[in-house]
């Protein structure tokens, strides 16, 4: 059993307060007094012990687009760009680079991620091998995919291991027919569960679902019975007063990625709007072929300050709901509802925040500053499932060269 003391916690009510943790195993067994006996005592030194970040939207394995296809448009970057590289990526490769993307998660406080890419037994395995909690869903389109093998994947992969889970979802609607999206809804149907889409990221693509369809992305997919059971929308930046009655109706949840809209300049979401009337809001990365980085401290703070602009306020969107949203909102979003605060029987995936770097001093409002001032820099310890897996700026149990070099090999076959 692990004791950390001696420092900050940030607790279930997210609230900043003085008190022990106690980790067994995968879990928290205890918060304040414990009566057994620990065997590591973790000296937290005044640093702050807080629940990780959940990305809830990426592509892990785009790492390999990385700086590959900047300063374009969406569409001119996904078809002209992406696209053909993807065509050539195998099974090994995911693992690649999906691997490498795990490593950039832990050095930003990420413990979990909610991925939607192919060969998903490659992304599962490299999770399990290094430790890391994925959730996984299906990028189902009309050139991959198919909706005997998403079934597969439900059943398989929610019955695969600890750390691994999987839900029903379909890239977007301009990308998948409509009898696909039918399947899809009734794979939802049969087994009473959420799906998760890429919806409302651009103007052009709303305006276009209108064209086809007479509705906009989020009325099309609901007329489908797509969110009978709830579900997500990435990226949501393009909602009408209709889609946002719908995202209330149906528990919709919005899952925001403000530094990937902002590069591709696809808009800024109405998250101050979308929080007010009550909508969970969680936070992604996208993949890091359009964002660059994976890093939640930077998609916090974008967030925050688009939304000022937008709002024309700078009192908009208090920055303790973000931090929220990129914690406990996104682990609740994934199913991660055992991960998403510290308390009693939660799974042990912490992070420590260093309380001595620079930009953590001085101290006035910590949990603001996480979002306003945060970074990387601040990540001293980051813990999935009760297992350390980066302390001190070292990755523990993990080559990390072996996956630089074979990342890089795959790069070099397929430019």
């Amino acid at each position: 059993m692990i004791k950390f003391t001696n420092g900050l916690v940030l607790d279930k009510d997210f609230n900043i307060t003085k008190q022990d943790v106690f980790v067994d195993g995968d879990s928290i067994v205890a918060v304040g007094d414990c009566d057994k006996r620990a065997d590591t005592v973790y000296d937290l030194n005044g640093n702050l012990l807080m629940p990780s970040f959940k990305n809830a939207h990426t592509h892990s394995a785009m790492t390999f687009g990385r700086s590959f296809a900047d300063d374009l448009p969406l569409q001119a970057w996904l078809y002209d760009k992406i696209f053909p590289l993807e065509a050539k990526l195998t099974p090994q490769d995911i693992y690649d680079l999906s691997s490498l993307a795990f490593l950039e998660y832990l050095t930003s406080g990420t413990t979990a991620c909610f991925d939607m890419y192919y060969f998903p037994e490659m992304m599962a395995k490299a999770s399990v091998d290094i430790g890391f909690r994925t959730v996984m869903t299906s990028g189902l389109n009309n050139f991959k995919e198919n909706l005997d093998a998403v079934e597969e994947y439900y059943l398989k992969y929610n019955n695969y291991h600890s750390l691994i889970s999987y839900k029903l979802g379909f890239h977007a609607e301009y990308t998948t027919s409509k009898e696909l999206i039918k399947g899809i809804s009734n794979l939802a149907e049969k087994y009473m569960a959420p799906v998760f889409v890429h919806a409302s990221e651009t103007k052009a693509e709303v305006e276009d679902c209108i064209n086809r369809n007479g509705m906009t992305p989020t009325q099309f997919l609901d007329s489908l019975g797509i969110f009978n059971y709830g579900g997500g929308a990435y990226h949501s930046v393009w909602l009408d007063d209709n889609d946002i009655e719908i995202y209330k109706k149906r528990s919709i949840w919005a899952i925001i990625n403000a530094c990937s809209n902002a590069k591709l300049a696809s808009g800024i979401a109405p998250v101050s709007r979308l929080i007010d009337e009550g909508i969970g809001i969680a936070v992604g990365t996208d993949g890091a072929s359009s964002n660059n980085a994976l890093d939640m401290f930077r998609e916090m703070y974008m967030i925050s300050a688009t939304q000022k602009l937008k709002d024309n306020d700078a009192a908009s969107t208090d920055a303790d709901k973000i931090l929220w949203a990129a914690t406990a909102g996104s682990a609740r979003c994934m199913g991660l509802d055992d991960c998403d605060v510290i308390d009693i029987g939660k799974k042990a995936d912490l992070i420590i925040i260093d309380m001595h770097r620079p930009s953590m001093q001085p101290i006035n409002n910590i949990t603001k500053n996480l979002v306003y001032s945060g970074s990387k820099d601040v990540v001293r310890m980051t813990m999935v499932n009760g297992k350390i897996l980066y302390n001190n700026g070292e990755f523990i149990g993990i080559d990390t060269e072996k996956i630089y070099a074979n990342c890089q090999a795959v790069i070099d076959r397929i430019r």
